[in-house]
């Protein structure tokens, strides 16, 4: 593993510094907001406005660097995306948040195609697998190690603002010093919707449903947090719970993913993510209750994502899923668009804790559609799936499909081994 992490070291630890700046930006977007007196739903709209820009730019910058080049569109974005994370707090207005978080997200999108196509070139066939799950560990350890960082200072001031643009300034240089190889980036026009779902339909339905659910933990768990009185240590601590119960059960999950018909697996991971809410939902001002629901509720979500791209991997044929990768990603950000939106009316016209009761309603609509196709499709052998994949929701389709051909590849693999 040393050797196989020698060679993208410094991809790695500049997406360790982008995930520590993007990570604290979302949820000092919640407490800030509070502090302003901004409402659920217009904090809602802001969050929303965030995965615009970001299925926006998912389309468009490919293109762009076809056009001029990975190191220019890569640097632009960087500085686009650093300006605006230091006129926030300058430019305290819904509309011009709104305005603010679309460009942020759009450059997000942007430097992860760069950054994901860079580590993929870097990756042979045999390292592939090692090099996604390392990239995929050093995101969530950005995330969470900005919720550590938020404790140094006031979200009621321009400081921690300005920190992330500086740790978002700093993390281009070393990707940017190693990265010195030009992949050739390709797009792969989207698998049209209907034909996404008349192939895969758990994996449409279950992916838009569970953009919702991702979209309303990071963009809106702040803004839940402060509206119930807690601290802005315990806000930071509840939204590192959310994503280090992905960081811990994220590999269990997998083993029993390669072992057993992945719709039951489906299916029971989001009764726990509903069971988890409800818990949240019920209990009162109790810390440790309210954590180990974040902690359960987050510890599915990521590996659900991975699990249903896996199954729809095992649905259709490899030669559709670089299509039906761009498909996926589109669908999922429909989903991270439209339930901020649902979640902060609720939190505006019920209660702050209607944050749990949207997130309950989405897992549970995720198992009721999973328990409904296994009556419609008979169960496909485990011999016959593909390997799991590990992904993160945040993604974009070069790491998806890089995954996909890890995947196959190393299915194939294991058959061979185990034929002989």
């Amino acid at each position: 593993m040393i050797k196989v992490l020698s060679g993208v070291w410094a991809l790695l630890l500049g997406v360790v510094l982008i995930m520590l700046g993007n990570g604290m930006h979302f949820t000092l977007i919640g407490l800030r907001g509070v502090i302003e007196g901004f409402s659920s739903s217009e904090l809602a709209i802001v969050t929303s406005g965030y995965f615009l820009g970001f299925l926006s730019g998912a389309r468009l910058t490919p293109l762009m660097i076809q056009n001029v080049g990975h190191v220019r569109v890569f640097a632009a974005l960087g500085s686009f995306m650093s300006a605006a994370l230091i006129a926030l707090p300058i430019l305290s207005e819904p509309w011009a948040w709104i305005l603010l978080r679309m460009l942020v997200g759009f450059c997000m999108s942007g430097i992860y195609v760069a950054a994901e196509s860079w580590l993929n070139a870097a990756a042979t066939n045999e390292t592939r697998g090692k090099v996604l799950s390392a990239y995929m560990i050093a995101q969530t350890l950005g995330i969470i190690g900005a919720q550590g960082l938020l404790t140094l200072g006031d979200a009621g001031t321009s400081v921690l603002f300005i920190f992330a643009s500086i740790l978002v300034s700093v993390s281009f240089a070393p990707i940017l010093l190693s990265a010195a190889p030009v992949p050739v980036v390709e797009v792969a026009q989207p698998m049209p919707l209907r034909v996404l779902f008349k192939g895969a339909p758990l994996g449409t339905i279950g992916i838009f449903l569970l953009g919702g659910v991702y979209a309303t933990q990071s963009g809106m768990g702040a803004v839940f947090g402060s509206q119930i009185g807690l601290t802005s240590s315990q806000i930071s601590l509840f939204i590192a719970m959310l994503f280090a119960g992905a960081l811990v059960l994220q590999y269990p999950i997998g083993w029993l993913s390669d072992r057993m018909d992945r719709r039951l697996l489906i299916f029971g991971l989001a009764v726990l993510g509903a069971s988890s809410c409800m818990l949240g939902w019920m209990t009162g001002d109790g810390l440790r209750p309210l954590m180990s629901a974040a902690f359960l509720a987050g510890g599915v979500t990521t590996p659900l994502y991975a699990l249903l791209l896996a199954y729809t991997n095992d649905s259709l044929p490899a030669a559709d899923m670089p299509a039906a990768s761009g498909g996926l990603v589109f669908t999922f950000g429909l989903g991270a668009i439209s339930g901020p939106l649902v979640t902060g009316w609720a939190m505006q016209h019920l209660a702050p804790r209607a944050f749990w009761l949207v997130l309950s309603m989405l897992f549970l609509a995720i198992a009721l559609y999973a328990l409904y196709r296994m009556t419609q499709r008979g169960v496909i052998p485990t011999e016959d799936t593909d390997s799991y994949l590990n992904v993160l929701p945040t993604a974009s389709h070069i790491a998806v499909e890089a995954a996909v051909e890890w995947a196959v590849d190393n299915a194939e693999a294991e058959s061979e081994d185990n034929a002989r």
